[in-house]
Order: structure tokens, then C-alpha cells, then sequence
């Protein structure tokens, strides 16, 4: 009876013993999945760009973020306890992604996109704090912001919440396939494309009724991700808007520089089915608000603009146009060049453009800056592209080359062309 006892007992050790280890090892792969989950979240939520300023330390903040208010800086995501969210509570980080309400209770400024954000759902949201917390601590504190007087008072984004910020997750829509309402909340929520992508009131925030109607970013203008014909996406399919969020380019156009901060750091590593889903989503809205009514330009502009054309641009983009394709993008039916703004493409003959390298497209392409052309050449010869070849947009005037695209405050006090930036000037930022 002794040694039959000793036995049971054994065995019951034994048993108990291995449900405590598989137990272990089930939470461990639990915890394991979570924070995969979080780091693929946090990519799609492009989150590096805006919380990264040095390189050597990621997300550890302090990155200038300007707006058309002055300028607001990153906060740190490591979980540094003094100067990161190490000393935060799972809550504390629900309320700032939900509310836009720091733990000690004071209130973000919209240029972290909480508006965005607060559709998030609960277990999206934890899922990257997971992430942020394996990452390395470090200790960065961001400079105060700078904002002008009176928004340097946080007490008015109380004011600025009630009027312009609904709180709550996105509600699937029950008619549509699974495919459709993740590409939404990845566009809606967690990619906040209509950061930059919405055109903002005077107070900075969206304008609901021209939803990723485009908008303008940091000088250039972000464009339409409608279905609007010439300057949105109708002539795109899915396929192409797959290629254009994996690559940085496709037969229709190339990212520019602020979108290619978010090829690179965010969809070029998102996964296949997130990428489809956006593409599926994107391609389903309709157009919005009616695009402009286009005058034919005066003979004389688009005379004076074939002609620098001809002098300058046809050895990459050919005489009709068509360039080559994913290398020097085609001008015949490209809807940022037929955008009612013409910011983007002023900023790019008087900039240049280089293009972004993927591993999906790793050669490379440039083309080169014409600061030099007088402020009526540059309108000349925006004006011929944006009206050749079956292209309608309206013409653009001396007046505008130098608003938008020419001239801006040097530190000196003197005129200096403007250059390029990965920085935001919309008081709510981001990306595509």
C-alpha cells in the first residue's frame, strides 16, 4: 500500500509540476505574441518618425515638430521612468491615447494625434505599450513647447476638445468585409492619414466634411486620397496604391520627401494583408468636393513654359511626357501634379526631389533644383505640366511661386530659398 501511495503521490508531483511549466511557457508565448503584435502596431502607427530625433535612440523624442503655431516637440516612448513613460500605468497610457491627457492631468496639444488615435481599440493600445516597454530606457527630456501667445496655455485645449474632438472607437461596419473595416481603422485610427491628408480650419483641426481631401504639409501639399479623377486616386487600383506603400513608387508617381519618411519607417514594413486592406479601403471612397473648374492657361504661358521644357526636362521626362516609369515618374494623368495646390510641385523644380530607395526598389533616381529660374519661368513651366499631355489644373502665377515655393526667412533675416523637411506644419501630424 506504501509503494502504491508513493507512486500516486509521485505522479500527482509530476503532474502538477508540468501543468506549472506549461502554464509558464503558455504565458511567456502569450506575452511573446503581444508585444509582436505591439511592434507591428507601432510600425503601422509610424510612430519613429515623429518620436525619433537621433537615430542612435529610438523613440526617445525631443524631435521639433513646427506648426502654423510655433513649435511643439516629441515625447519620449522608452520606458525611461524620470524623463519616458517607464513610471506610466497601463490607464495612464489609455487616457493619452484616448483623451490626449498626460498622467499628471494636463492636456496634449493635437500635434499628437490623439484625434486619431482615441478610435483605438483597448487591447491595440496596450499591445504597444508592451512594445515600447522592451525597448531600452533612455533618459531625454524634450524641450517645453513654443508655441505663440495665447496657445502656449494649455488650459485652452480644453476648449479646443469640446469643440473639435470626439472621443470613442471605431464601429465596424457590419456590411462591409473584414478587409474594408481594417483598412479603415489602419487609415482612420492608427495610421492618422488624415493628419496630413485633411485640409485644417484656423484652429488646426479637420475639416470633417473634406476628409482626406488633401492638405498642405510643412510647404508642400499632401494630396487627395479620394476618388477624385484628376488629383485623387481613381486612376490608381489597389495594386498600384500596394506597390506606392511598399515601394515608394509606381508607374503613376514616386513619394516625396515627407511621404518617403513614412514609406521608409512604416508601410514599406508593414505586412501584405494590412497594406491590401488600406488599398481596399482607400479605393472604395468616392470623390469629395468637386475639383476646381480649369480655364485653359493664356498662349503665351504655356509657350514660355514648353520652352524651358524642352530645355530642361526632357533628357529624364521625354518630350511626351512619359518618363520612366519607377525611375523618373510620367507627368500625363499624375494627380499631384493636377492638384488645385500647386505647393508640392513649385517645391520640387526649385528643390529638386531625390528618389526613395527600398528594398522592393533599390535604384535610385534624382532630379536636380532650378532655383535659379525667375519666379514667372517656374510658374511657366508648372503651369505647361499641369496642363499637357490631357492634364487640367489651374495656372500658376509668379505671386504663387514665391508664396509657396520661392522665398523664406533665413536665420539671417535675408530671403533664402526653402528646402525640404521630414517636419509636419500641421497643428495635427502625420503621414501618407
Amino acid at each position: 500500500m506504501r509503494r502504491r501511495f508513493r507512486t500516486t503521490g509521485a505522479i500527482l508531483v509530476g503532474a502538477l509540476l508540468c501543468s506549472a511549466f506549461a502554464a509558464r511557457e503558455c504565458a511567456a508565448a502569450s506575452t511573446d505574441d503581444i508585444i509582436a503584435r505591439g511592434k507591428a502596431l507601432t510600425i503601422a502607427g509610424d510612430c519613429a518618425s515623429c518620436h525619433t530625433a537621433d537615430p542612435a535612440k529610438p523613440f526617445a523624442g525631443g524631435k521639433r515638430i513646427d506648426t502654423p503655431f510655433g513649435a511643439v516637440f516629441s515625447a519620449n516612448l522608452t520606458p525611461d521612468r524620470d524623463t519616458g513613460i517607464g513610471g506610466w500605468s497601463d490607464d495612464d497610457f489609455l487616457r493619452a491615447l484616448r483623451m490626449g491627457v498626460s498622467p499628471s492631468g494636463t492636456h496634449y496639444y493635437p500635434a499628437f494625434p490623439y484625434p486619431s488615435f482615441t478610435k483605438l481599440i483597448r487591447d491595440d493600445i496596450l499591445a504597444i505599450r508592451a512594445y515600447l516597454a522592451t525597448l531600452p530606457p533612455v533618459s531625454n527630456k524634450a524641450p517645453p513647447p513654443q508655441l505663440r501667445w495665447p496657445l502656449n496655455y494649455r488650459a485652452l485645449m480644453r476648449a479646443w476638445n469640446a469643440l473639435f474632438f470626439t472621443p470613442g472607437i471605431i464601429q465596424p461596419d457590419q456590411s462591409k468585409p473584414a478587409q474594408w473595416n481594417r483598412g479603415r481603422y489602419l487609415v482612420e485610427a492608427l495610421g492618422h492619414c488624415g493628419a496630413c491628408h485633411t485640409p485644417k480650419n484656423a484652429f488646426g483641426a479637420d475639416r470633417r466634411d473634406q476628409a482626406l481631401g488633401g492638405g498642405m504639409v510643412q510647404g508642400m501639399f499632401a494630396p487627395r486620397l479620394d476618388g477624385a479623377e484628376r488629383s485623387g486616386l481613381k486612376s490608381w487600383s489597389a495594386a498600384d496604391i500596394v506597390e506606392y506603400l511598399q515601394s515608394g513608387r509606381n508607374g503613376h508617381s514616386h513619394a516625396g520627401p515627407l511621404m518617403s519618411e513614412v514609406v521608409v519607417n512604416s508601410t514599406s514594413k508593414m505586412g501584405d494583408a494590412d497594406v491590401r486592406a488600406i488599398a481596399a479601403y482607400l479605393k472604395s471612397l468616392p470623390p469629395g468636393a468637386p475639383e476646381p473648374a480649369v480655364t485653359p492657361p493664356a498662349p503665351a504661358q504655356m509657350s514660355n513654359g514648353e520652352r524651358i521644357y524642352r530645355g530642361a526636362c526632357v533628357a529624364c521626362h521625354e518630350l511626351d511626357g512619359s518618363g520612366a516609369p519607377r525611375i523618373y515618374p510620367p507627368l500625363p494623368g499624375n494627380a499631384n501634379l493636377q492638384s488645385a495646390n500647386p505647393a508640392s510641385t513649385l517645391r520640387i523644380i526649385l528643390d529638386g526631389a531625390q528618389t526613395l530607395t527600398t528594398p522592393r526598389a533599390p535604384n535610385a533616381g534624382s532630379m536636380p533644383a532650378y532655383p535659379k529660374l525667375s519666379d514667372q519661368d517656374v510658374a511657366d513651366v508648372a503651369t505647361y505640366i499641369r496642363n499637357s499631355w490631357g492634364n487640367a489644373a489651374p495656372a500658376v502665377t509668379a505671386d504663387e511661386v514665391a508664396k509657396h515655393g520661392r522665398r523664406n526667412e533665413g536665420a539671417n533675416g535675408k530671403v533664402a530659398p526653402h528646402r525640404s523637411s521630414p517636419e509636419n506644419t500641421n497643428f495635427g501630424i502625420s503621414h501618407l
